[in-house]
């Protein structure tokens, strides 16, 4: 699937709204699982995107709000996952899903082995999760990629001053100067310099 076309299934899906605040959607297509998370839908998606303090889980140190919303989603996507006949996994999330996507990412590569090298994940607009050097560990996310459209500022917090870093590999769409910090960010605009790639 093109990387536009992924984007708006993103937007347009319907979503799974749990306590915590995290919201996910799925479907199957063949033998693959797609697995989307949403962006920032109220205020208590931007009170975990603020908690930014690290915490250490399973010898990673994470964002702590998204580290939080994570925990409240894994329980109803771990069946899923988990699914034998699967062939293939594909995660996908915009800004605050994107940084769902990258955990989610990691979870699936720890959890199916089977399947390491057919689990793609796509941040889009996703901001900063991991804390640290990831030395030997940074292999498990070897199929993420953040989408970052120029100078789009999510994608640039938390700081990297601060020891916060992107996992995978950074994909920059859009031309430098197009569009303010906060435009970058924007849907319609991701969406417009997407529809001119040819991934």
């Amino acid at each position: 699937m093109k990387l536009e076309s992924l984007f708006r299934r993103c937007l347009s899906i319907e979503y799974i709204h749990i306590e915590g605040d995290g919201s996910y959607a799925y479907e199957r297509i063949g033998n693959t699982l797609y697995l989307y998370f949403e962006c920032s839908n109220g205020k208590l998606d931007w009170k975990n995107n603020l908690d930014f303090p690290i915490k250490a889980y399973k010898g990673l140190f994470i964002h702590r709000g998204f580290l939080r919303v994570f925990k409240s989603i894994v329980p109803y996507v771990e069946g899923l996952i988990l699914d034998t006949s699967l062939d293939e996994i594909v995660i996908t999330g915009y800004s605050h899903g994107g940084a769902l996507a990258c955990l989610f990412c990691e979870y699936a590569w720890f959890v199916r082995s089977d399947l390491r090298g057919k689990i793609q994940g796509y941040g889009f607009g996703a901001p900063r999760v991991m804390w640290g050097i990831l030395g030997k560990n940074r292999h498990r996310w070897d199929g993420f990629y953040v989408i970052r459209n120029i100078n789009d500022i999510v994608t640039h917090l938390p700081p990297a001053l601060f020891g916060y870093r992107h996992v995978g590999t950074l994909i920059k769409i859009g031309v430098r100067g197009k569009y303010s910090l906060i435009d970058a960010h924007r849907q319609e605009n991701i969406l417009n310099e997407l529809s001119k790639l040819a991934l």
